[in-house]
Order: C-alpha cells, then sequence, then structure tokens
C-alpha cells in the first residue's frame, strides 16, 4: 500500500491558514504603523468596544487566542492607559476588561480604518460571493469545533 502524497498548497486546512495569516500580516503592519497596536491587541480593544466590559478568559473563548496572548495583550493595553480593569460583580476572582476614554477615542480611529481596509482587500468581490464565503467560514467553524470533540 502506498501512502498518499499530501500537496501542501492544495491542502484546504493549509490554504486556510496561509490566507488568513496573509490578511492577518497585511493588516497588523498597517494597525502597527498607525496606531502601534499588535494584531491580539486590537482584538481585544475591538471585542472589549463590543461587549462594554468583558473577562480576559471570556475574550479567549470569543476570539480563540490563548490565555498568555490575551494576558499579555491586556497587560499591555493597560500600561498604556487604554483600558482598565474593574471588578467583576458576577465573580469577584475576575475582573472585567473596560476601554478608557483614550481607548474609545482610539477605538473610533482604528475602526473605520479596519473598514476600510477589509475593504480594499476584499473589494475584487461581489457582495453575494462574500456572504457565501462568510457563511462558508461559520460552516468550517462549526465542523471543526465537531471534530475536535
Amino acid at each position: 500500500m502506498t501512502t498518499p502524497l499530501l500537496a501542501l498548497d492544495d491542502f484546504l486546512p493549509y490554504r486556510l491558514s496561509f490566507t488568513s495569516n496573509l490578511v492577518s500580516d497585511t493588516i497588523a503592519r498597517a494597525y502597527e504603523s498607525l496606531f502601534g497596536l499588535s494584531i491580539p491587541e486590537w482584538r481585544l480593544v475591538t471585542v472589549v468596544a463590543e461587549t462594554g466590559g468583558i473577562t480576559q478568559a471570556a475574550i479567549g473563548v470569543r476570539t480563540r487566542m490563548d490565555k498568555v496572548t490575551v494576558s499579555r495583550a491586556a497587560i499591555a493595553l493597560v500600561e498604556r492607559g487604554l483600558m482598565a480593569r474593574t471588578p467583576n460583580p458576577d465573580d469577584r476572582r475576575s475582573h472585567l476588561l473596560r476601554l478608557t476614554p483614550s481607548g474609545e477615542s482610539l477605538y473610533a480611529a482604528v475602526a473605520p480604518k479596519a473598514i476600510e481596509l477589509e475593504r480594499r482587500i476584499f473589494s475584487a468581490f461581489r457582495p453575494e460571493e462574500l456572504a457565501q464565503f462568510a457563511a462558508m467560514l461559520r460552516r468550517i467553524d462549526e465542523r471543526a469545533l465537531l471534530a475536535a470533540e
């Protein structure tokens, strides 16, 4: 019996990872040069802005980032005065991360830039193609979570 050859460039998990990294790297360069933010820091700012206050553990679940990455980004953002830790009224063992006024101003400046970068990257696709692509990504998420069980 012969082992089937794996053509990495045709292996869908690799293609998905490669493309994801390529898009993330493009966006990361823009966030770093314009706002001094890493991708994990930007993700935290965005999730905290969307929720108004969230625990680090919940951020990890929501973004699929590991605890160490979330913790390092949170520490950096708190030290820069962009986020504050407040007691969690639902669980005294944890804290909620909230944007400070400076963090809110940063989010207000970065969010339009993020939307513009997304538009530039995906402008070559028709709206229905993008809707199908987003739906397929969500289905892949579901299948990957099932496979991990």
